[in-house]
């Protein structure tokens, strides 16, 4: 029997999945429409669970014509092309080509709802929205880890713009003034999180750097003094071929310190793009050397509302909460909607072990 075959999916969904819709969500300007719901950062606050939200939202389509937004001097500039112009390609639902450019069919930025219970959520229109800032960040702002450490929240996120994809940080110690350091590693680079404490006085990231053409989509490792300087970087695991992770692999949110080691929950996908999540447990001291790593999907896409939606099959989480042995875990499915699971963390602890 196959790796694939022997698949043993973990997760206690939440019986109220989807938990957060685009209908929801109001959209951030007038002629605007919320598309999707996608992944959320993770975090605690005077006594709520939030969620930072990465929305995705674009002009109403009209018949025979394309239409997109992307930021211009901080402001959403709407482009428009006829679908049946030979120079644009629409093959894929999330990235439009045309004429050799590339631009994203869709305008994200970052919003916070909160929550009393964990499930149901509420908008905070008194907290500011987070939006795309100069050109690093022209095509938006996705896919924000939060990483809490002391009093200061560290926003790591995905900064997108004609001139590729980075990591941005941005920091803040009360969710009103928010603080932005730039960009912390350049192109093409994604899927960063941040640990929560200093291992051997150092800051340490999981990152993923891009390189189809010799290497992969691999998850890598960097060390910091100040969270801003990044070097001594590792490669920590690539993809494998013929695996429920073959095409790709990146990082969740910040690797949970357990005693067998840090425990990271990751998303993998094959070359059908059916993302699912799996789990790594580092070195506690030495994090970049790897001690196991899931054979099979912890969790994979089964529910309906993870199978079909913008892009159907994935599962895929940057934000989580510990209590115990229980993790509850926040992810986007099918590129949609905002969903909820709970996990024992002794129980991915016994499949790494085993």
């Amino acid at each position: 029997m196959s790796a694939n075959s022997m698949v043993t999916d973990l997760a206690e969904r939440f019986a109220e999945n989807p938990i957060l819709k685009p209908s929801d969500v109001k959209p951030s300007i007038p002629g605007m429409k919320v598309e999707c719901l996608l992944n959320p950062g993770v975090f605690r606050f005077a006594g709520r669970v939030w969620l930072l939200l990465r929305v995705a939202e674009r002009p109403e389509q009209k018949s025979g014509k394309t239409t997109f937004p992307v930021l211009d001097e901080g402001k959403p500039k709407i482009m428009e092309f006829n679908n049946d112009d030979s120079r644009l390609d629409l093959s894929d639902p999330r990235v439009i080509n045309f004429d050799g450019a590339d631009y994203l069919t869709t305008l994200s930025h970052l919003r916070l709802v909160s929550s009393a219970d964990g499930i149901r959520f509420q908008e905070e229109p008194l907290f500011p929205l987070l939006t795309g800032q100069g050109e690093l960040e022209a095509y938006g702002i996705e896919d924000c880890r939060v990483a809490q450490m002391g009093s200061s929240y560290y926003l790591t996120y995905t900064q997108v713009s004609s001139n590729g994809v980075g990591v941005g940080l941005r920091s803040t110690q009360n969710w009103r003034e928010i603080f932005q350091h730039g960009m912390i590693f350049s192109p093409h680079n994604k899927d960063c999180a941040l640990f929560e404490e200093k291992v051997g006085g150092k800051y340490y990231a999981l990152h993923r750097p891009s390189s189809p053409e010799i290497g992969g989509n691999y998850i890598w490792i960097a060390e910091s003094p100040d969270l801003l300087h990044w070097g001594d970087h590792r490669c920590i695991a690539h993809s494998r071929p013929g695996m429920w992770d073959s095409a790709r692999v990146g990082a969740g949110a910040a690797p949970i310190r357990t005693p067998e080691g840090w425990l990271e929950i990751y998303h993998g996908a094959d070359e059908k793009n059916r993302y699912c999540l799996g789990a790594l447990l580092l070195d506690l001291n030495q994090p970049w050397k790897v001690l196991a790593r899931s054979e099979t999907p912890i969790m994979e896409p089964t529910a309906e509302y993870e199978c079909n939606g913008f892009f159907g099959k994935v599962v895929f989480t940057n934000g989580h909460l510990v209590e115990g042995d229980q993790l509850t875990l926040y992810y986007g499915a099918s590129d949609s909607v905002i969903c909820g699971a709970r996990f024992s963390i002794s129980k991915i602890l016994k499949t790494l072990l085993n």
